[in-house]
């Protein structure tokens, strides 16, 4: 029996994903030199989504204001899984009087599940306030600098945050008396 000789196997990469095309929006952010921060694929409505560092979402949220960003339509959070890290995500319309279809723009901050903090974008709309304290109180993202940043819908006693994926729910909660 001739011994077989084996021959080493170049690994093969998987190809890598492509990269999502740089929109308007982050065009303009990069020109005026914002250049912190990651075009991402657009959304099923085609609307252009940039990934922005908790710390630069200030300065890039400021700058998106004064391009004519000046409404917030919704703030909130979502789990990416257990694990995995927690977004806080913004949706932006530049409104005026003559515009057909408002351009829009989201963006994304992605967070660490052991220190979720952001700073809060209160001071540029202030529409942002009740919103961020419901994605506080669901998953404990915490808004720095929000004025009121406390419980919004559940108990101020309550332990955890119930929209986490590894959440577990408590086995009962003791009601304190109303009066």
């Amino acid at each position: 029996m001739a011994e077989e000789e084996t021959k080493p196997t170049a690994e093969v990469a998987p190809p890598a994903a492509p990269l999502a095309p740089t929109g308007k929006v982050s065009q303009w952010l990069t020109q005026n030199g914002f250049v912190d921060h990651t075009a991402l694929a657009v959304d099923a409505q085609g609307v252009e989504i940039i990934s922005v560092e908790p710390q630069f979402l200030l300065p890039i949220a400021t700058a998106l204001y004064a391009y004519g960003f000046n409404y917030l339509q919704c703030q909130g959070g979502y789990d990416s899984g257990p694990g995995d890290d927690l977004v806080s995500f913004y949706h932006l319309i530049k409104l005026s009087d003559n515009a057909i279809k408002p351009e829009e723009v989201r963006i994304k901050v992605f967070l660490s599940r052991e220190n979720p903090v952001v700073p809060s974008v209160y001071w540029i709309w202030r529409t942002v306030d009740w919103q961020e304290r419901e994605t506080f109180d669901m998953y404990g993202i915490v808004y720095e600098g929000h004025p009121n940043l406390k419980r919004l819908l559940m108990p101020e006693d309550w332990v955890g945050y119930p929209l986490r994926k590894d959440y577990v729910s408590p086995d009962f909660y003791e009601l304190q008396d109303a009066h």
